[in-house]
């Protein structure tokens, strides 16, 4: 998304939004246990017509929000991450349709996940959050479609993260969508990217102000672990060709080797 400051007089934004919440008592996770209660943070667009029909589902990806298009406040530089894609005339018309964007549980966007407070201790949840799948995600999602009275989408869309959920919504509620757009995604990843993953969660859990994950209140925070791991996550997002087309053998900013410690080459 380019940068693109709030301007009150754009006809193809959605302008100034709200984010929302909406709590429930429990959810039976895939792990058999029951947890509650669970807050799920949701943006809308556009209007839900009477019969209920023209609701869209987005699914964001892996470090995404729910704050898919428009602005929180007349001062923001940049809209949501597919403000694009979301508004009067453009693809997702909300001239014509009711587009739904929420976070993701175990996210830290609005939604249940680590950062949030446990009511029996007052304290983040932290380590004691339990383990969510994608179909946890997507059985707390589709409890809000249900709280708008929705029974059947008119779409849903999503890709790479957002992509995986989709297909598990799909599979699990067959009958919930007319149409799915499914981008860049796949049913499960193979074995170098889960040994990727584990390099990363090691990486966060190895910086030593990780703190067994009890590091809410402290001033130093596992910014360098997560960092890296952030560095490990980009490298897997890009194909082997990709990354020889764009950067190649290419030197950064120097036209060859000086033999130090700065950073040689542009990838």
């Amino acid at each position: 998304m380019a940068h693109k400051p709030y301007d009150p007089g754009d006809p193809t934004s959605v302008g100034l939004v709200k984010l929302k919440h909406y709590t429930f008592d429990s959810l039976t996770l895939e792990s058999g246990e029951v947890f509650g209660p669970v807050t799920i943070a949701y943006e809308t667009y556009g209007r839900l017509n009477d019969e209920k029909t023209n609701g869209i589902l987005i699914f964001h990806a892996l470090t995404g929000d729910a704050h898919a298009a428009g602005y929180h406040t007349p001062q923001d530089q940049d809209p949501g991450w597919w403000d694009d894609m979301i508004g009067p005339g453009k693809a997702f018309d909300t001239n014509k349709y009711f587009v739904i964007c929420t976070n993701i549980i175990g996210g830290c966007q609005g939604s249940s996940g680590p950062s949030s407070i446990d009511p029996a201790t007052g304290r983040p949840y932290a380590m004691r959050f339990p383990i969510v799948t994608i179909r946890d995600m997507v059985a707390a999602q589709k409890k809000l479609i249900d709280s708008m009275g929705i029974e059947k989408l008119f779409a849903m869309a999503g890709g790479s993260f957002g992509g995986m959920q989709l297909l598990q919504f799909a599979a699990d509620y067959p009958d919930m969508m007319e149409l799915n757009i499914l981008l860049a995604a796949t049913a499960a990843v193979d074995p170098r990217e889960i040994a990727f993953d584990c390099v990363a969660r090691n990486a966060i859990m190895n910086d030593p102000n990780w703190n067994n994950g009890d590091y809410y209140d402290k001033p130093e925070q596992p910014v360098i672990g997560l960092r890296t791991a952030r560095m490990i996550g980009l490298i897997q997002y890009f194909s082997e060709e990709y990354m020889r087309e764009r950067y190649g053998r290419d030197f950064q900013k120097k036209e060859q080797p000086d033999f130090s410690w700065d950073i040689e080459f542009s990838i």
